[in-house]
């Protein structure tokens, strides 16, 4: 799976961007060929750290869409400040990506 991610420098405040490729079932769904239940995998917890330092820490549940889409704005951040936000999801797998802000 893979992580789009953009920061830019709006003022004094960094506009973090990102876009998550996951498939985000709830567990509750039945596959229409088969009829049973697909198995729940979605992503349960997201950080976002810029300068080293977390500035968001999420815990998310089923409930939330497809190839979730995140943006959050960071005040005190600094163009050049390295940006990093990490998933990890209910089967414990684990994806990370890093930008600069610009």
């Amino acid at each position: 799976m893979a992580m789009k991610l953009r920061a830019s420098m709006s003022g004094d405040t960094a506009d973090i961007k990102c876009l998550m490729n996951h498939p985000m079932e709830t567990g509750m769904r039945k596959d229409a060929a088969s009829g049973k239940l697909v198995p729940a995998h979605h992503i349960t917890n997201v950080t976002c750290s810029v300068g080293g330092k977390v500035v968001m820490d999420a815990q998310w549940g089923g409930g939330i869409s497809k190839n979730p889409y995140l943006a959050i704005k960071v005040k005190g951040a600094k163009a050049g400040d390295k940006v990093t936000v990490d998933w990890t999801d209910n089967t414990g797998e684990k994806e990370s990506a890093d930008a600069a802000i610009g």
